[in-house]
């Protein structure tokens, strides 16, 4: 036997184990996210710079230091050399910063058109199918970014990759919850998964930077091109055993059947925590496009300043990630108060923002401000998927596609809303409200205390905030919970079917559910090579 064949062999063998595949689900997952925020961030330093060697906005604005005003001049028209004097050259606000404003935008915009459509599809075909289609979409969006030469293509690669976000994103939280059974797990999984996007859109702008200022343009968007390639490769074969599961529940005709997006919407303790995301993001999605201006007009900052202020948050952001994963474990129906203690560090952090004088004194605020977000994200999407195991049906497309609507919904406004806003009542008032929307919607997080007192419903209505428990008074739908499959009463699990049961027992990280219960690899196989040799084996 081959060393190549060994390694084969070991690999499958790994796959086919519960506890390796879902681990490995998870790393599959971290690099998708990773690999769309780097995206959204890399063409921080290199799209404008490109758009402007391209004459896509070649009007610019002198700046004379020494004169009592200021003349507007197309930059190719007019000769400088030494006699004119000192001088400021800086792009015109209104023309280049709205471009850049609505390039970031698009892609939240087409994401957040799209992830209606991501959740239902995701809920009734799976999610690595609708997730590969995600990371070719991604691809296809980098490709052109790369080769692109005009803002059309540019605009349009955007487009693209909101598209691909909206599969990708969604059903990989989806994916995470779904093998992530455990409270406790579930929560830790997630949290890393956070930490990924952070670490993507911290490190993208610095990366895209240094190899666009040494390579050009091309090789920062083709290595992630081909990142998202081999992710899309290692996903399919990871997959198997799930879409072989889905083979076996759809054959005996015990596929759950997810409750439809506009269903989820209805539930209010689901609207307050998607109201909690849109709120949380709002800070950083204003603060992205404005920052740098009001860095560069009060502090004279520097570019290299402008982006470097960002990169310390990551560690902040990690630290809040783990202090919410420790105390949910230690307090676990308690993450609506970590969510909104989250909420009030980010209101106070941007009040603070606007009296930092230099670039070292404004890392602090936004460090805290991270640390804040890290808190309500880590607590509240892990609290999305508790409320559809237990008062829903655990398929979970539908409810992280309205938590990546969430998100899309504050990066959307972001980029056209600030810049307005700063121009009406300054950088300074823009904070003010931040903090002032922040602070506002911690109080409506009390709502949420009573949401893991609940117990898994008999029926289909929408309960209510004022009960700790559910109202059994109602009819069935066609979306009620599916109770009569084997293993459903009892908490235990069907062969080929990890367990969709709400309220488990603990059981330490170490000494996991085998959520398939096959009792050997052996088993395993033998049921693949049946499976796969049928004629209505779904892929």
């Amino acid at each position: 036997m081959t060393n190549f064949e060994t390694i084969k062999q070991i690999f499958m063998s790994k796959i086919n184990e519960p506890n390796s595949q879902r681990r490995m689900v998870l790393f599959v997952v971290c690099i998708a996210l990773l690999l769309d925020n780097m995206l959204y961030m890399v063409i921080v330093p290199i799209i404008p710079d490109y758009l402007q060697n391209l004459r896509a906005m070649d009007t610019r604005q002198i700046y004379w230091i020494n004169a009592t005003h200021t003349k507007q001049l197309k930059d190719e028209n007019f000769i400088f050399n030494k006699s004119n004097g000192d001088y400021k050259l800086k792009w015109l606000i209104h023309q280049s910063e709205t471009k850049i404003g609505t390039l970031f935008a698009f892609k939240a915009i087409i994401q957040l058109l799209c992830n209606p459509i991501s959740g239902t599809v995701i809920d009734r075909i799976g999610y690595d199918v609708p997730m590969m289609f995600g990371l070719c979409i991604i691809f296809l969006s980098t490709s052109v970014f790369a080769f692109g030469s005009s803002y059309g293509l540019m605009f349009i690669a955007r487009g693209l990759q909101g598209m691909g976000s909206a599969f990708a994103d969604t059903a990989g939280l989806a994916m995470i919850a779904d093998r992530y059974t455990n409270e406790y797990e579930r929560t830790k999984a997630l949290g890393i998964a956070l930490a990924f996007i952070s670490f993507g859109s911290l490190v993208a702008p610095p990366f895209g930077g240094i190899v666009y200022q040494y390579f050009g343009k091309e090789l920062p968007f083709i290595t992630l091109a081909f990142i998202a390639l081999f992710d899309g490769c290692l996903l399919l074969i990871i997959m198997q055993p799930v879409r072989i599961e889905r083979t076996v529940l759809k054959t005996q005709g015990n596929l759950p059947k997810g409750t439809p997006i506009h269903r989820l919407l209805m539930d209010p303790y689901i609207a307050i925590c998607a109201g909690c995301l849109t709120v949380a993001n709002v800070s950083l999605a204003f603060l992205e496009p404005t920052i740098s201006n009001w860095m560069s007009k009060s502090m004279k900052a520097t570019n290299a300043q402008e982006g470097l202020v960002w990169l310390p948050a990551f560690l902040p952001h990690v630290a809040g990630v783990i202090t919410t994963i420790k105390l949910a474990d230690k307090y676990p129906s308690k993450q609506w108060l970590m969510a909104a203690v989250g909420l009030a560090i980010e209101g106070g952090s941007c009040f603070l923002i606007p009296f930092c004088t230099n670039f070292i004194a404004l890392m602090i605020p936004i460090s805290i401000l991270c640390y804040g977000i890290a808190l309500v994200d880590t607590a509240i999407l892990p609290t999305m998927g508790f409320l559809v195991d237990t008062r829903h049906v655990s398929v979970y497309g539908s409810v992280y596609a309205i938590a990546d609507i969430s998100y899309s919904l504050a990066y959307a406004l972001g980029p056209i809303v600030a810049g307005g806003l700063v121009d009406t009542i300054k950088f300074i008032g823009l904070n003010i409200v931040m903090t002032l929307i922040t602070l506002g919607y911690v109080p409506v997080m009390y709502l949420l205390r009573n949401c893991y007192n609940v117990e898994r419903p008999q029926n289909r209505e929408i309960p209510s905030l004022k009960t700790d428990s559910i109202d059994h008074s109602f009819d069935q739908d066609d979306y009620a919970p599916i109770k009569n499959y084997p293993g459903y009463e009892q908490n235990s699990t069907i062969k080929g079917e990890p367990n969709h049961h709400p309220r488990q027992q603990y059981h330490h990280p170490k000494d996991p559910i085998n959520q398939y219960n096959y009792q050997s690899a052996s088993t395993f196989e033998q049921d693949n090579k049946l499976l796969t040799q049928r004629p209505d084996y779904a892929y």
